[in-house]
């Protein structure tokens, strides 16, 4: 746990939200998730092979998002040195991408475009409507149901 918290720290964007007593789980949050989110890093962290939820706090906190990473037995420091690794690369690709801001402006633009001109979507503009049109309706879900730290 001390050295998943650690590593995490080193980031220098991580904000460490749960303490060193009760029960063994390291929950954080970003310092900075103005163009990006814990939901889009949990998203892809599952490339590596982690499920990594994260959560919106109770009624008084929705505003706070946290990662949780529940400590096993088992959690070995290799284990936790290659967390912090593969987190820190799904920063570094999360860098990589437009802002969540870009994109929901691009998106805007391009709908204002269509129905100026009255064109047809592309199968790739379908498939990425579809996509958007469903993980908004998963986090609304996610969203509604009240989550524990």
């Amino acid at each position: 746990m001390r050295v998943l918290k650690e590593g995490l720290e080193k980031t220098g964007r991580i904000e460490i939200v749960s303490k060193d007593v009760g029960v063994p789980l390291v929950a954080f949050s970003l310092k900075d998730n103005s163009s990006h989110d814990e939901f889009e890093i949990a998203d892809l962290l599952r490339r590596y092979g982690w499920i990594v939820p994260a959560y919106t706090m109770p009624a008084d906190a929705q505003h706070v998002t946290v990662l949780r990473v529940v400590i096993r037995e088992d959690f070995s420091r290799t284990l936790a040195e290659r967390l912090v690794n593969d987190i820190q690369k799904v920063l570094h690709d999360l860098d990589m991408l437009p802002s969540k801001m870009k994109a929901k402006m691009e998106m805007a633009g391009e709908d204002a475009d269509r129905t100026l001109f009255g064109s047809k979507k592309t199968e790739m503009e379908t498939q990425r409507e579809v996509t958007t049109l469903w993980k908004k309706f998963v986090m609304e879900r996610k969203n509604k149901s009240s989550g524990v730290c």
